[in-house]
């Protein structure tokens, strides 16, 4: 430890990028507090990724006994019982915060501390207005839904966030979802699922393939969504609904409203200019490849940060700004996080996933490259559970045959992408995967198949 200073590390946040921060700085023997305004777990146990999983979980089993394609296996699906889906999804959240957080910092014995933290300078960190002794600090505090500024009377009217529409114990019966991102396609599937009436304001997942998302179309179409393609200019109350206007004179009316058109950095609170913090004009820090902040002694991670939101982003860059900051050898190399390979998986249903390049990513990156789509119903796995409603893209360059990117739509596709993420990190060619080994009758089996197209237009048997 420093002299003069009582922790190592101060770690502001208790998500996934503060854990691995704090966890790697016990690792290497240094002392750390972790403080936390609210409940310990950060967004991704408490109000993201869980709890939407597990009502999208619950939702889809609904969907699909709804829409059973084994006419001799007759499914049944009675009325929704939102209130007890809810306290089920509660249930889990309790039991995962304390086994994966709470439990987790007792095992590796750092204090977590209840407070609110900001700067008063550069060098002074305070808790509820008292001074925290620390040699460095690492920002996780995470992000929070934002409302466009863009769309008129919004402010003026109720509507709901990704946070808020979970804790709803009465299903509406309609809503509207501004916003065509991960998010939004997300809770949309849900309340569809689940019996609610949906329409989707926004273009559906822009930076995905338009191969896969012709698919998701089709998909969202089946499941009885209207999608408006088009930017929302205007929101009023019109007595017991909410209306909202788009750019081509639409109006569209529903019970609720569901607003997920992204997130802002949760820093306002941190008092950065006081510290020579810069931030971006939504109040993300700005950080370099190290993690490190405009203020020397001040590192950030996570959703806070430019980084993309995902909870194994947040935990790699704790992990990456914790080992910076606690390097005392200016001449080591610092720790930087290698986004190549990077997975992402939309839990629609059928689920949207991706891993290392798009098509267009790739091109304008300044690579040669070439593709091959098949579709699922070329895929055994597919035609064994009666549903085709899926393709799988892959990006590899032309020179070398070394694979860049592939995105996949179907049921199970992001179980395809750590082995993607793998043979992009390895730096393996088409003609390396299609000679590996696939198991029989996977979904995965098709990275293996999209891959062997590269090498021949005939069709295959089964397995050959």
């Amino acid at each position: 430890m420093e002299p003069g200073f009582e922790f190592d590390l101060a770690v502001v946040g208790s998500g996934g990028a503060a854990m691995a921060a704090a966890i790697t700085a016990r690792q290497a023997g240094r002392t750390v507090l972790v403080i936390e305004r609210g409940t310990i777990g950060g967004t991704c146990v408490n109000i993201g990724c869980v709890p939407s999983k597990a009502l999208l979980a619950a939702a889809g089993t609904r969907q699909a006994a709804l829409t059973n394609p084994f006419p001799g296996a007759p499914t049944l699906a009675r009325d929704v019982d939102l209130g007890a889906l809810v306290r089920q999804k509660d249930q889990l959240i309790t039991q995962l915060r304390g086994t994966k957080y709470a439990d987790v910092a007792d095992a590796h014995g750092f204090e977590v501390r209840r407070g609110e933290a900001s700067f008063l300078d550069p060098d002074t960190l305070v808790i509820d207005g008292d001074p925290v002794a620390a040699g460095s600090v690492v920002l996780a505090t995470g992000a929070e839904p934002a409302r466009p500024k863009d769309v008129a009377g919004l402010g003026e009217v109720e509507h709901l966030t990704s946070t808020t529409a979970m804790e709803l114990t009465e299903l509406p019966e309609s809503m509207i979802v501004i916003g065509g991102g991960y998010v939004g396609i997300e809770q949309a599937q849900l309340f569809a699922h689940l019996g609610t009436r949906v329409t989707i304001i926004g273009r559906i997942t822009p930076a995905a393939e338009p191969e896969m998302v012709a698919i998701l179309r089709q998909a969202l179409a089946q499941d009885g969504i209207t999608v408006v393609e088009e930017h929302a200019t205007s929101v009023d109350r019109q007595h017991a609904q909410v209306r909202v206007r788009t750019a081509s004179g639409r109006n569209l009316c529903a019970e609720h409203l569901l607003v997920a058109t992204g997130r802002r950095a949760s820093t306002a609170r941190l008092n950065l200019p006081a510290a020579g913090i810069t931030t971006d004009p939504d109040g993300f820090i700005l950080v370099d490849k190290h993690q490190r902040t405009t203020n020397r002694r001040v590192f950030a991670a996570g959703d806070a940060t430019t980084a993309p939101q995902y909870v194994y982003v947040a935990a790699a860059t704790g992990k990456s700004a914790a080992t910076n900051a606690l390097q005392s050898d200016p001449q080591a190399p610092a720790e930087v996080v290698d986004y190549t390979g990077l997975p992402a998986v939309i839990f629609s249903r059928p689920q949207l996933a991706t891993a290392g390049l798009t098509e267009a990513a790739a091109r304008a990156a300044g690579h040669r490259c070439q593709t091959r789509v098949m579709s699922f119903e070329d895929l055994p796995r597919a035609l064994v559970d009666q549903d085709t409603r899926g393709a799988i893209k892959m990006v590899a360059e032309t020179e070398t045959g070394r694979i860049l990117g592939l995105s996949a739509i179907g049921d199970h596709a992001g179980e395809i992408m750590l082995a993607a993420t793998y043979a992009i990190t390895a730096g393996m060619t088409t003609r390396q995967i299609a000679d590996t080994w696939a198991p029989y009758l996977t979904t995965s089996e098709a990275l293996r198949l999209v891959a062997g197209t590269f090498h021949t237009e005939l069709p295959t048997s089964c397995c050959a």
